[in-house]
C-alpha cells in the first residue's frame, strides 16, 4: 500500500494546485472583466483616450490568462474566461461604433466567435444609455441615430438563424434587446412629441405677441 500511499498524494497535490491555479484565474479574469466595465464607463463619459488604454490591458491580460489555460488543461477550460472575453468584446466593439471606426471581428480582437456575439448583443443596452443620455441633453436626432444602431446589431443577430439554435443565450439577450429597443423607440416618440408641442406653444405664444403689439 505504500506505492498507492505515494500516488494518492501526489493526487491530492495536484487537484489542491490546480485548485489554487483556478481560484487565481477566477481572480485574473474578474479583473478583467472590471477592466472593460471601466472602459464603457469611460466612452459614455466621452474618454476614448481611456477607453483604448483600459481594453489594450484588458486585451493583453486575456492573451496571457489564455496562453496559460492552454498550456494546463487540466486547470480549467477556456470557457472559465467566458465572461471577460463578453464584457471585453462589448467594451471594443461600443468603442468603434462611438469613434466611428469599422468593428473589429473575433479573431481582430482574440475572442471566441460564440463570445463575440453575446458581447455584441449586450452593446444594444449600452447604446440605450447613450440614447437617454441625449435625450436627457436634448440631442433628439443623436438619441435617432443610437436607435437605428440598436436595430441593425439587432437585425444582424437574428439572422443568425444557426448560432441562435446553438446558443440559448444569445437568444435570451436577443429577446432583452427587443424589449429594449421598443422602449427607446417609445422615450424617442414621447420626446419627439414633446419638442414638437414646445415649438407649437412658443410659435402660439410669438403670434399672441405680435397681434397684442398690433
Amino acid at each position: 500500500m505504500g506505492k498507492l500511499s505515494s500516488v494518492l498524494s501526489k493526487a491530492e497535490g495536484a487537484i489542491k494546485e490546480a485548485y489554487e491555479l483556478r481560484s487565481e484565474v477566477q481572480k485574473n479574469s474578474r479583473r478583467i472583466t472590471k477592466l472593460a466595465k471601466r472602459a464603457i464607463f469611460a466612452i459614455h463619459k466621452g474618454d476614448l483616450s481611456e477607453a483604448r488604454q483600459l481594453l489594450d490591458r484588458a486585451r493583453e491580460e486575456l492573451g496571457e490568462l489564455r496562453a496559460f489555460l492552454l498550456s494546463r488543461p487540466e486547470v480549467a477550460s477556456l470557457s472559465m474566461l467566458g465572461p471577460a472575453y463578453q464584457e471585453y468584446a462589448e467594451a471594443e466593439l461600443l468603442l468603434s461604433l462611438v469613434s466611428g471606426s469599422e468593428p473589429p471581428s473575433p479573431s481582430e480582437l482574440g475572442v471566441p466567435p460564440d463570445q463575440y456575439l453575446l458581447g455584441l448583443a449586450d452593446v444594444i443596452g449600452e447604446l440605450r444609455r447613450r440614447a437617454l443620455e441625449a435625450l436627457k441633453e436634448g440631442r433628439l436626432e443623436e438619441a435617432e441615430r443610437c436607435l437605428g444602431q440598436m436595430e441593425a446589431i439587432y437585425m444582424e443577430l437574428i439572422s443568425l438563424d444557426e448560432a441562435q439554435a446553438i446558443l440559448s443565450e444569445l437568444r435570451r439577450k436577443c429577446d432583452v434587446g427587443r424589449r429594449l429597443i421598443e422602449a427607446t423607440r417609445g422615450d424617442i416618440a414621447l420626446e419627439a412629441r414633446r419638442l414638437a408641442l414646445e415649438k407649437a406653444m412658443r410659435g402660439l405664444e410669438e403670434l399672441l405677441r405680435a397681434r397684442h403689439q398690433a
